[in-house]
């Protein structure tokens, strides 16, 4: 059967966002005595290396088969499961979270790998499902949150709570597949009565939610029966028990580390030369780009070394400071692009196992973008995520590609994948 033609814009888009990624990778890291482009012993070069890695894996990745993605989806989640098990045993405890297993000349991150495995896997099974909306079956609902928890908890256990985090990503697929959006909503408001439990006297909220809860029933119902004061009262017990579980939450699961960096963006905390120093040398640094930047190369905080980690999760402030709020926004508007251009490819599949596919790598490139570029910003809490196909790392750059290249591959054989 003939194929449809590779999606050569997606091409296009992934080719300049790596491109200009590593420009900046190159200017974070430039040092006028290791200043060329192939030197292996600096960061800049060994990126280049890995570009060169992930491109050939981008080819490998459009020459496999479209029917093995499906039929191979949960033997390659059960294999980065087993590497996730013996990351907890042999890896290697780098910056606090013992998520890298060491090859000497190679230092692997399996939970990047996770995020592409654990799609194909929940892909799958909304595939076999008879009506790819059917949630109602509380078999169904367990397996696919099972199959999207463990590989979430294993790597919580190695510490590295950001890479963990992504894995609510995929709420707007399963959302997009049939979950109910109330889902989402529970969801935001816990976000929310977190926060505000961490700001707000305890009983105060619980008095307010008790408020909302009478004028519910008494004012806004015009028809009040029993399966309505039972609803809101259960749902008001369970916001006060969410409301003072908190400080056992944030004091017993929460690293030090995180919970300091929580209080900074709160505002409880201000402390800019120790936890918040990365957000606000990050800040200093983007804000004296000002409009067009300093220029390439040109980047006085980025010359100077001023914010850690700066070819990783703090890429985007390199941006900031030598290509201004043109360049961002133009960072911003190409990752836009490539955001919708895949929803669009997810939306035209023929088969579950496709679309919920899109649909997955999607939602994970949006929320690694708003995280990192949020806490860039100090916006968000800093949870250590690096920038999709831009910051520095051969694990992250490798998955994203191969994330993103499946479903390429899929897109290109549509009409075979019913």
């Amino acid at each position: 059967m003939i194929e449809n033609k590779i999606d050569w814009l997606t091409i296009a888009l992934y080719a300049v966002i790596l491109l200009f990624g590593w420009l900046n990778i190159y200017a974070a890291c430039y040092d006028e005595s290791h200043s060329a482009v192939l030197d292996l012993t600096t960061k800049h070069g060994k990126q280049l290396l890995w570009i060169g890695v992930s491109l050939l894996l981008a080819v490998l990745m459009t020459h496999v088969q479209p029917s093995i993605y499906s039929s191979m989806a949960y033997l390659i989640y059960m294999v980065i499961l087993a590497l996730l098990i013996v990351t907890l045993f042999v890896g290697a405890v780098i910056k606090g979270g013992q998520s890298w297993i060491d090859f000497g000349f190679f230092k692997f991150q399996p939970s990047e790998f996770a995020k592409f495995a654990t799609a194909l896997a929940v892909a799958k099974y909304i595939s076999s499902l008879d009506n790819e909306n059917d949630y109602s079956n509380i078999r169904n609902k367990v397996i696919v949150w099972m199959l999207i928890l463990i590989p979430a908890l294993l790597i919580l256990l190695q510490h590295d709570t950001g890479s963990a985090l992504v894995f609510a990503s995929f709420l707007l697929p399963l959302y997009r597949h049939g979950m109910s959006g109330r889902i989402l909503l529970l969801g935001l408001a816990a976000i929310l009565l977190f926060v505000v439990a961490l700001l707000v006297n305890r009983f105060i909220i619980v008095g307010v939610l008790a408020a909302i809860g009478l004028i519910y029933l008494f004012v806004w119902l015009s028809k009040r029966t029993r399966k309505h004061y039972v609803w809101v009262t259960s749902l008001f017990l369970l916001c006060s028990a969410f409301t003072f579980s908190v400080d056992f939450v944030f004091e017993n699961v929460l690293e030090s580390h995180q919970r300091d960096r929580i209080y900074v963006l709160l505002g409880k905390t201000q402390d800019t030369r120790g936890t918040g120093y990365n957000v606000y040398q990050s800040k200093i640094a983007i804000g004296s780009g000002g409009f067009m930047g300093k220029g390439f190369l040109n980047g006085t905080i980025t010359k100077a070394d001023f914010v850690p980690e700066q070819e990783t999760d703090f890429i985007f402030c390199t941006v900031g400071e030598e290509w201004g709020f043109v360049g961002c926004t133009v960072v911003l508007l190409l990752y836009l692009a490539l955001l919708l251009r895949v929803v669009r490819l997810a939306e035209r599949q023929r088969s579950r196992f496709s679309r919920f596919y899109g649909y997955a790598v999607a939602s994970i490139l949006f929320f690694h973008l708003f995280i990192n570029v949020g806490m860039v910003l100090g916006l968000v809490p800093v949870i250590g995520i690096p920038l999709p196909f831009f910051s520095y790392g051969g694990s992250s750059l490798m998955a994203f590609t191969i994330l993103l290249f499946i479903f390429l591959r899929l897109d290109q054989a549509r009409t075979e994948l019913v």
